[in-house]
This record gives structure tokens, sequence and C-alpha cells, in this order.
């Protein structure tokens, strides 16, 4: 029997917010530059989003690359996070990692104290930690709402067996959400995952920009196709 999975749309640009409107999604994941896994969205992306009513999450990112990051780092990250609940977002996706790739419980702290109202979302920076067990466990004494995971692995078709895992040892106490490689070949099989809250995906295809302008750029955009794709094979 498959679950009533809640659906996250990561948007990441202006033409995907219609969508998530159109076809109900639950929320999105505001961000931007999905070439470089997202980063943290412009101010009017996310004013955009909020005007159209939609539950909206920013991802919390500076930049590119790993997750551990430097004191001056991290004192954008509380930059962003303040500004964002200011504008009235509904939470906050966020990733901190030691140099050991442990969970930075120290930092996390620091961050959810600058906002405790919001929804806190842990993203899959998860994994690349170093225990999942031990992980979930430090988000769960956090209070963080849920986890975006691709069950310890690049994609979910390989990560399914420790997504189960996950979803019985956090039942009840912190939401799982599947990301990372969703698409209309695999979510029906995630569905069917016991306990599983939620999918995350993108629905985007490359796409070249401006072909004829010598700032031309090949990007990640969201296909409507591709979308449609995905939730009809629910």
């Amino acid at each position: 029997m498959m679950n009533l999975l809640q659906l996250e749309l990561c948007a990441a640009s202006v033409e995907a917010l219609p969508l998530a409107k159109t076809y109900g999604f639950t929320r999105i994941e505001l961000c931007q530059n999905l070439e470089q896994g997202g980063l943290t969205p412009s101010a009017g992306l996310i004013l955009q989003a909020l005007e159209l009513g939609i539950e909206t999450h920013v991802l919390i990112r500076p930049r590119a690359g790993g997750f551990h990051y430097s004191q001056e780092e991290i004192e954008v990250i509380k930059k962003e996070i303040q500004h964002c609940a200011q504008l009235g977002v509904h939470g906050v996706v966020v990733g901190v990692l030691q140099a050991n790739f442990e969970l930075d419980k120290v930092q996390l702290l620091a961050l959810q104290e600058l906002a405790p109202n919001l929804d806190w979302t842990f993203h899959r920076a998860f994994d690349e930690s170093v225990d999942w067990k031990r992980s979930l466990d430090i988000l769960i004494e956090l209070g963080f709402k849920r986890v975006l995971t691709s069950g310890f692995a690049s994609h979910v078709d390989l990560g399914m067996p420790i997504l189960s895992q996950m979803c019985s040892y956090g039942q009840g106490r912190i939401e799982i959400m599947a990301g990372g490689g969703v698409n209309a070949g695999n979510i029906a099989k995630l569905a069917q995952i016991e306990h599983l809250s939620a999918v995350h995906f993108s629905a985007t295809q490359k796409e070249l920009l401006d072909e004829d302008s010598a700032f031309s750029e090949t990007i990640l955009k969201v296909n409507e196709t591709r979308l449609r794709r995905i939730l009809e094979a629910m």
C-alpha cells in the first residue's frame, strides 16, 4: 500500500513557482543555481513565492561545495536566516558539518536560536555525515522537523534500503523526505516505503539560455512535461 506522500518541489526559478501552485505541491524548497547543487535564492524570488501564497522553505547555502563553513560564512548564514524570518517564510533548509563530517550541533543550535518558530529542515549534507543513526539522533534532539536524504547514497535508487531503515528508526520523531534522483521511474517505489513522509524533486532538464548572447549559459530548468510524468507515475 502506498503512503499519502507530501510533495516538495525544489523550485529554482520564477517558472517553477506557478507550476508548484498549479499542481498542488505541499510546499517548495526555494533556491537558485541548481547547477551547483542549489544556493540561497534572491530576496526578490523569495517575495515572489510568498506573494503567490506558496508554502516556502528557503535553502540557506552561501556557496557551492561541502558543508563545513568558516566563521565568516556562518555569519552570512545567520544573516540570511534572520532575513528570511523577517520576510515571513515558513521554514529554512540548512546543513552544517564539522571538519570530521559529524553534524555541527553547536552551530546548528546557534542558528535555530535566531528563528525558533520556523520549520527547520536539514538538507542532503546529512548524506555526507558519518553515521546516519547518530545524525538523526542529533536532529531529533535539536527539534528539526524533517531531513532530506537519498538514504546515505548518491541517488535514491541506491539508497532505498537505508531510507526504509531511517523511516523505521525515526518514526514519529522526525519526518524523512526522500530526494536526490527522484523521477517517474522510481517515485512509485519510494511511495511504498512505510512511514516515508515526503518526496522532493526538481523535474528539471538542461536548457541552453540565450544561445545568441555572449553570456549564454546551460542551466537546469523546470520542465512541465517531466513534472507531470513524475506526478502521474505515483
